[in-house]
């Protein structure tokens, strides 16, 4: 067992990193939101309440496009259906003491980041706690919805003047996840990466390359919970 800690405050303390990285991208979203023609509560309630990094952009995209809303929740749906892998996933590499009394609140904020983020710290040596996974998501969570309050007060035109920063913006979130994948990758992990790879690719050449990137996130999501 390892003697780092694994309190609620540990945890805030090792979302640091993916905060960094999700203000900056929320403040974009917030600003995107309210360029599209959104309200600020309206931009607040959709990362409050979808709390899906990318998704939201294609929400924005979706909505202000015309789509009716069943079509634009679907296709967020199928966006993110590889979320409902990273739990028992996590739970698998936590091992079968690993509590799980309140996995169905802590569990919803497992976002790419914060998945990849609890995955590397079981690697580095860390124990499984609830309270921890409470912390690293609240933090997580609390900086993408402040981010996007603050994009929002400052409005469409913010990001105007700048806008090499904005395209850079939009390529932190997969720079982020890549950082945090990389940091833990095993020669185990190598066939999982393998099967993605495939899927996505044979999904962009039969299909679009939307359908390759859902192929490849759920076959590489599959795979590493079959190879667990």
């Amino acid at each position: 067992m390892s003697e780092r800690p694994t309190t609620f405050a540990s945890g805030v303390l090792a979302s640091v990193p993916i905060a960094l990285g999700y203000f900056p991208i929320a403040f974009a979203f917030g600003v995107a939101a309210t360029k599209a023609g959104f309200s600020g509560a309206e931009a607040f309630a959709l990362s409050l309440v979808i709390y899906a990094g990318a998704s939201q952009f294609l929400a924005l995209a979706l909505l202000s496009g015309g789509v009716a809303l069943p079509v634009a929740a679907f296709t967020l749906i199928a966006m993110n259906l590889r979320h409902v892998l990273y739990g028992p996933s996590l739970m698998k590499a936590a091992g079968e003491g690993a509590g799980r009394r309140h996995a169905w609140a802590w569990a919803w904020g497992l976002t790419d980041e914060v998945f990849g983020a609890a995955l590397g710290e079981l690697a580095r040596g860390r124990r499984f706690s609830e309270p921890f996974m409470f912390g690293l998501g609240i933090g997580a969570y609390g900086a993408w919805v402040s981010g996007t309050v603050v994009g929002a007060v400052a409005g469409g035109g913010a990001l105007a003047a700048w806008p090499a920063v904005e395209a850079g913006l939009g390529f932190m979130l997969p720079a982020l996840f890549l950082a945090l994948l990389l940091s833990i990758l095993t020669r185990a992990a190598v066939p999982v990466i393998g099967v993605a790879a495939v899927a996505t690719v044979a999904g962009t050449l039969a299909v679009s390359g939307t359908a390759g990137i859902l192929a490849g996130m759920v076959a590489g999501a599959v795979a590493g919970v079959v190879r667990k």
